[in-house]
């Protein structure tokens, strides 16, 4: 006997949960994909005005709930926002939090920077390197990656200032 649903709704809510899944980056192959969900325009608004929009594929789901409620000790700034916003930017990156193999863990203090992933992918980056003033720091993602604000951070893109 085939699957058949029965009201509306439910046809509703399988065609949604459907979807969810299919644009979910769980559910991706390709973990470059999964960085590149498009962006929250309320997110890139928020979070862009002062660092890269770091894509939601970048943590998991715990630590960008614990961001998000910890805004207004924001890493050394309040980045306090109204409870309504908070609420939408939370959904939308723990809808879209990384889970596959490398982001399934939190990293320490929840920095993406401090994740393993993070350390292995830049451990040929002289610590010099981070220090310069076109860089600043590791979280300055843009000050390297050339597409990191369409959330593109392969290396062929990769151009470390002087």
């Amino acid at each position: 006997m085939p699957f058949r649903l029965r009201s509306h709704a439910q046809q509703a809510l399988f065609g949604l949960l459907v979807a969810i899944a299919i644009n979910h980056p769980a559910a991706a192959d390709d973990e470059q994909r999964a960085a590149r969900v498009p962006l929250l325009p309320k997110y890139q608004q928020e979070c862009a005005a002062c660092h890269v929009a770091y894509p939601p594929g970048m943590l998991p789901a715990a630590s960008w709930q614990r961001v998000m409620h910890t805004l207004p000790h924001h890493y050394g700034t309040d980045a306090s926002l109204d409870p309504a916003t908070v609420k939408q930017l939370a959904t939308w990156l723990t809808a879209y939090a990384g889970t596959y193999g490398r982001v399934r863990e939190a990293p320490p203090e929840d920095r993406i920077t401090r994740s393993a992933w993070f350390v292995r992918q830049h451990d040929e980056v002289p610590a010099a390197a981070w220090k310069r003033p076109s860089v600043k720091s590791a979280s300055n993602c843009a000050a390297c990656h050339t597409r990191s604000d369409q959330g593109d951070f392969n290396e062929r893109f990769v151009r470390i200032p002087r």
